[in-house]
């Protein structure tokens, strides 16, 4: 299963997946991850056509933006790159069993988060909302890991490289980039390979090739709980 907000790009992808194997099925979803209603559809048409995941990956994610706040006063860096992976975690978790992955897509670039920004009522500058966005990602990751223990799938964040060769980096930078096989490369061994099994609620940096501590806000408990309240406080709203 493969998702886009752009239907001629998701159809060229879908079929360039289809090209490497005539026994390949490719399902393809539509959806705006920065409009939560439909996000909300995204995860109930999957969730209605499949009994079991094994695992999702949430790689999607806004650096900078023409207009970065969205029609219901949110910050479009928050709402893509935290609360969307949260709303289909938590949607689509209970089509996995404890065997099941979600990989959230986190960074290196990780700020402290200003409770304000994520309710929309104060605007900051591109890479600041990114790094904050990025760093709730990976506190919510961590508290809803510990909230699910053994009986959840495992839940990793993960710094797929630094400066890759993406069109954020590319417009956001004006760099070339690494490699992005780096990126894919990593997502994958984290939503298929054994030695994932076991590392729910932990950080894979991939600058450093190794588990590691995240921002310091990641190893409170506290914090981390209040982030899902203030997740679920916002999605209340909209």
């Amino acid at each position: 299963m493969i998702h886009g907000r752009n239907a001629d790009k998701l159809k060229q992808v879908e079929q360039s997946l289809s090209s490497l194997s005539s026994e390949t099925s490719i399902e393809s979803y539509l959806a705006d991850l920065s409009d939560i209603n439909e996000v909300e559809s995204l995860a109930g048409s999957v969730a209605a056509k499949h009994d079991h995941l094994d695992a999702l990956v949430n790689n999607a994610g806004v650096l900078s933006t023409s207009d970065p706040m969205t029609p219901d006063g949110l910050d479009v860096r928050f709402v893509v790159n935290t609360i969307a992976p949260y709303v289909l975690a938590k949607r689509l978790r209970s089509r996995m069993d404890s065997s099941g992955r979600i990989v959230n897509v986190s960074s290196a670039a990780q700020k402290p988060v200003d409770m304000a920004a994520f309710r929309g009522e104060l605007q900051l500058d591109d890479l600041e909302a990114y790094s904050q966005s990025k760093l709730a990602l990976t506190m919510w990751s961590r508290g809803l890991a510990d909230k699910l223990g053994s009986d959840g799938p495992a839940i990793i964040a993960v710094n797929p490289g630094s400066l890759l060769s993406s069109k954020m980096v590319h417009q956001a930078f004006g760099v070339p980039g690494k490699d992005i096989t780096i990126g894919a490369n990593i997502l994958v061994r984290a939503a298929l390979d054994e030695e994932f099994a076991d590392a729910s609620g932990q950080y894979f940096n991939n600058d450093a090739g190794e588990f590691g501590p995240p921002h310091a806000d990641a190893l409170d408990a506290e914090k981390n709980a209040a982030i899902i309240e203030h997740l679920e406080s916002v999605l209340a709203t909209v």
